[in-house]
């Protein structure tokens, strides 16, 4: 058997080496597996693709979802960006804690996001995220429920 916590642990227990390209890993592949546990097959898209990171659909592709991972190795703010129009997909899913054995989850709608985000600064330099404590409430909190809930829905019509 692999001693997975080991693995973890000898390999992130430096933060220097928790660097955002695999901590972005962790969450995403993390929430596929819920996905799939869910009963959805899920697609991670091309890196860096623009607002979506997870297709999932249902078993015979009546209901597809879009999803976007915010993937955070500890407790804080979510970098939004300089403006809210990359804020889409049909749901957020954010990842705190994401190197424990049970990170934190919490799944958000967008227009949820974008009413819960902080700005600072003008113009060019302004700049927006979402804090710990607005989006860690019990309402988003483990929410694969919904999701899995969201296989029941109508599918989206165009």
């Amino acid at each position: 058997a692999v001693d997975h916590e080991g693995i973890m642990a000898s390999t992130t227990t430096d933060k220097k080496k928790k660097n955002n390209q695999i901590t972005g890993n962790v969450g995403l592949f993390y929430c596929c597996h819920q996905l799939s546990l869910g009963g959805w097959n899920v697609m991670p898209t091309s890196r860096n693709t623009y607002g979506i990171d997870i297709i999932a659909y249902n078993s015979d592709a009546s209901r597809i979802i879009t999803i976007q991972v915010k993937t955070l190795s500890g407790e804080s703010a979510v970098p939004l960006n300089k403006n809210l129009d990359k804020v889409t997909g049909d749901y957020w899913v954010v990842i705190t804690n994401a190197y424990s054995s049970e990170p934190l989850v919490y799944l958000l709608p967008p227009k949820d996001v974008k009413e819960l985000a902080e700005s600072s600064g003008k113009d060019e330099k302004k700049s927006y995220w979402l804090e710990h404590k607005r989006y860690a409430q019990p309402k988003y909190s483990d929410a694969w429920l919904e999701l899995k809930n969201a296989l029941q829905e109508p599918a989206h019509t165009a």
